[in-house]
């Protein structure tokens, strides 16, 4: 059994994740480090009002002129990053940092996975981070389920849990480059 821990929006939550008022505001975050500026994460009210990741900062403030721009915090990435990890680790001994934000764990034993899942995930929330995982038979499910949890979804049917799925589920999907 493969559980896949996976914190949404990444860079971003770890921008955030000491000044929460913030993920209420119209808020994108600037990958300044590209030849070119853009936005590559924003929180829901900056969607909302019409901005969309890959837009530059003048576009984004061209539809939302109370949009806050923020540049990435790296330090704060390698932070979360480390908590994610740890809290991974304490799941099981077998468990790779898959991606930024995206932490897979396999277990020996199939007792008390979920449990054990919704406890890292409740600890992650009282650290400002929000988690979503996946719980199934191989990594790449896992890492899908977690990508479709509220926030945890456990698969005992791959058939049947795939079989419903639209394609376009895939192209959803956050890129792990070439992980798992």
């Amino acid at each position: 059994m493969f559980a896949a821990l996976y914190l949404p929006d990444f860079e971003l939550q770890a921008a955030l994740r000491h000044e929460p008022e913030l993920h209420r505001k119209p808020l994108a975050l600037l990958d300044d480090e590209a030849a070119k500026a853009t936005i590559m994460q924003l929180t829901p009210s900056a969607a909302e009002a019409g901005v969309s990741a890959g837009m530059t900062p003048s576009q984004g403030l061209a539809r939302c002129l109370c949009l806050i721009l923020k540049p990435r915090a790296r330090a704060q990435e390698k932070i979360a990053g480390e908590i994610l990890l740890h809290h991974a680790a304490t799941l099981a001994p077998e468990i790779e940092a898959t991606a930024p934000g995206v932490c897979t764990v396999r277990f020996s034993s199939s007792r008390n996975c979920r449990e054990n899942i919704e406890r890292v995930v409740r600890q992650l929330a009282q650290l400002q981070l929000t988690a979503q995982a996946g719980l199934a038979t191989t990594p790449d499910l896992s890492f899908l389920a977690a990508c479709l949890a509220r926030p945890i979804l456990q698969i005992d049917d791959p058939q049947k849990f795939l079989a419903p799925l639209p394609i376009e589920t895939l192209r959803h999907l956050p890129r792990l480059s070439g992980a798992l």
